[in-house]
């Protein structure tokens, strides 16, 4: 065999090994995905529709840039981040379109700089470190255009790396322009930072309620068309975004018209046909479901209205009225006011409470929700109810302070865990109930290898930030 031969036959090799990493990163979550995959190749793509950029076949000598593709590609493996460099710097300057079938080249460049950004201490470095991994971006979105691709990875890599070089109106525009592109076929690692954005933005009001409605439903279709269609490992990625996605977008429950009534009958309504004769669960779903405009005369209403005639209504009782009204606001400013004017400190605290729990089911306002549960605790110090709530709230938070899975998401649940051992150390009534919560969370605490990976240990102290700012005591899965 002719050197030619053998070197082309080994670069074939090479590519076919190489080449079956998935398009986009493997990992959604807080962490950066695998090294190997968070930034692969492009889909190949046919003979006759090569890239345009220059390609190994277009190099002054073809079997020498085939070989440096191969030697840097096995430095790389090797971890020989200056060997490799210098070798890919070749390959980059005559042939960075590869084969004209794959970006990997692109790829394998914008790695080289993550390595060097890492490594340096130097700031000016930093920095035109990462200029040059936008400049590539940009020769890719030339070389092999992909839709939204590289609009999406722009704004991924300034949401989770560089979000200091960026503002958040230009990485939520960015990621909109992704979407924009790809509609419901987005690619799969914008739709988590995504959403937390469009909620941020709406309530920030930079985007109005039609556009913030346009761009839920999208999520939710891109998100079931994934679940429908995913196949093998990438099914696990749709699973970290339907843990997410959802809960994130709850957040839109608050805005009066956002949801139909056929959204809250859905979520809400088995809750009420599981506990049929809990108070506050009948209030809270009659509530829900009169917020969201479901008609006096639909079945739902007429038999929540019923349940709750039967055993929760009281005559002049104005404050439960416009709770029981979906009139949130009102309801809050009269219990404030029962609060002020009431003078035995129980019956304070128990309005207060019912403050916390407004802002907590419906307003999901969960730092005010915490606030209103203290005020409630104060009053009553040997009430263990106060820190059950705030506990739900730390607990549900993973989606809000994570990705819904991984770290930032696991460690939430410490924070929770403080506030239920709290609630049944001070109050035995609420024993049973804490130890349901801790029992029900505990299997979402981190496992002892991550702990140790961090440079933690057990039973250390960790400082939980994101809306919770508490330090707790670091805990392994059992």
């Amino acid at each position: 065999m002719s050197s030619k031969n053998y070197l082309f036959t080994f670069f074939l090799l090479t590519i076919f090994i190489w080449a079956c990493t998935p398009k986009v990163p493997e990992v959604i979550t807080e962490k950066e995905p695998k090294e190997e995959e968070s930034h692969p190749a492009a889909e190949p793509k046919v003979d006759e529709n090569l890239s345009p950029c220059p390609k190994f076949s277009d190099a002054p000598n073809p079997d020498q840039v085939i070989e440096d593709y191969v030697l840097y590609r096995d430095f790389m493996k090797a971890k020989d981040w200056d060997g490799a460099f210098e070798k890919w710097k070749k390959v980059y300057e005559v042939a960075p379109a590869a084969d004209g079938q794959r970006n990997t080249v692109f790829a394998d460049g914008i790695k080289f700089y993550e390595h060097f950004i890492i490594e340096t201490k130097d700031s000016v470095e930093k920095a035109q470190y990462v200029d040059k991994i936008f400049e590539i971006y940009d020769e890719i979105d030339k070389c092999y255009p992909q839709g939204g691709y590289v609009d999406g990875r722009k704004a991924f890599d300034y949401f989770y790396k560089y979000p200091n070089l960026s503002t958040k109106e230009k990485t939520f525009n960015l990621f909109k322009q992704s979407i924009d592109k790809d509609g419901e076929d987005a690619q799969y690692f914008v739709l988590n930072p995504f959403t937390g954005l469009l909620i941020d933005m709406h309530y920030e009001e930079k985007i109005s309620t039609e556009d913030a409605k346009k761009y839920q439903q999208i999520l939710r279709k891109r998100l079931a068309k994934g679940l429908a269609e995913c196949k093998g490992r990438e099914c696990e990625n749709w699973k970290i975004i339907e843990e997410y996605l959802p809960a994130r977008l709850e957040g839109f429950e608050s805005v009066k018209g956002f949801y139909d009534c056929d959204y809250y009958v859905d979520k809400y309504y088995p809750e009420f046909e599981e506990n049929p004769e809990d108070e506050e669960t009948i209030q809270t779903v009659y509530s829900r479901l009169r917020f969201g405009g479901c008609s006096e005369e639909s079945t739902q209403i007429q038999t929540l209205r019923q349940a709750y005639i039967d055993c929760c209504y009281k005559p002049n009782t104005p404050c439960r009225d416009a709770l029981t009204d979906s009139r949130y606001t009102e309801a809050i400013e009269c219990y404030e006011a029962k609060a002020s004017e009431e003078t035995d400190p129980i019956k304070r605290g128990e309005h207060y409470l019912l403050i916390a729990k407004i802002y907590h089911s419906h307003l999901k306002n969960f730092s005010k929700a915490r606030q209103y549960a203290l005020k409630a605790a104060k009053e009553k110090p040997n009430w263990g109810d106060p820190y059950l709530l705030i506990g739900r709230l730390y607990a549900s938070s993973g989606p809000l302070c994570g990705s819904g899975r991984g770290w930032n998401s696991q460690v939430v649940v410490w924070t929770a865990v403080d506030m239920w051992n709290k609630a049944k150390n001070v109050d035995p009534n609420a024993r049973a109930e804490a130890n349901k919560w801790i029992g029900r969370y505990s299997q979402y605490m981190p496992e002892k290898s991550e702990i140790f990976q961090r440079g933690l240990k057990e039973g250390g102290t960790y400082f939980v930030p994101c809306w919770i700012q508490r330090t707790t005591k670091i805990r392994a899965k059992s």
